[in-house]
């Protein structure tokens, strides 16, 4: 959420006299909340803001003004996700770091689109030191990789969608 966003959402609270208001988009939380006692044209500095993003206690500082011919902007949702046909998600069985690929500099061992086997090798997961092949519980097509080589990864995290065979 960037400063203007920001002043937005707080003049829209102001003018619809909303006294507690919170958002959670990704790592970003904003929480704002208005005392009883604050007149309609207080400005930011009586709002609590708290966020994961440097960006948001900046905003935070800056006093704002409601201007009188303002139009109120309404967080607008995502539109709905067209259905999708269910795919399958290949997890991580241990905690380690991902590898795509067997050595630095080699292809990997799938891409986004390749047909994969029950048993084909995916990725490897680096955990203590031992390398340890992550291979497909199903046949199908690779339609996402869901991290990035190098990166750690947890039990259970999420790695590769795969659209199943009929």
């Amino acid at each position: 959420m960037n400063q203007k966003e920001l002043k937005e959402l707080i003049e829209f609270l102001i003018e619809k006299d909303i006294a507690e208001f919170e958002l959670e988009r990704g790592d970003v939380k904003v929480r704002i909340k208005r005392g009883a006692e604050a007149p309609a044209s207080t400005d930011a500095r009586y709002f609590g803001v708290h966020s994961a993003s440097p960006a948001a206690p900046e905003a935070a500082s800056t006093p704002t003004s409601v201007p009188s011919n303002a139009a109120p902007t309404v967080p607008q949702e995502p539109p709905a996700p067209e259905p999708e046909e269910p795919l399958h998600t290949v997890r991580s069985p241990i905690v380690g770091t991902f590898y795509e690929a067997p050595s630095p500099g080699a292809p990997p061992f799938v891409k986004v689109g390749d047909l994969v086997e029950v048993g084909q090798v995916l990725c490897i997961v680096e955990a203590m030191k031992l390398m340890n092949e992550i291979e497909s519980d199903v046949a199908g097509e690779v339609v996402k990789k869901l991290v990035a080589n190098g990166q750690p990864i947890e039990y259970g995290q999420e790695l590769f969608a795969i659209r199943q065979r009929k």
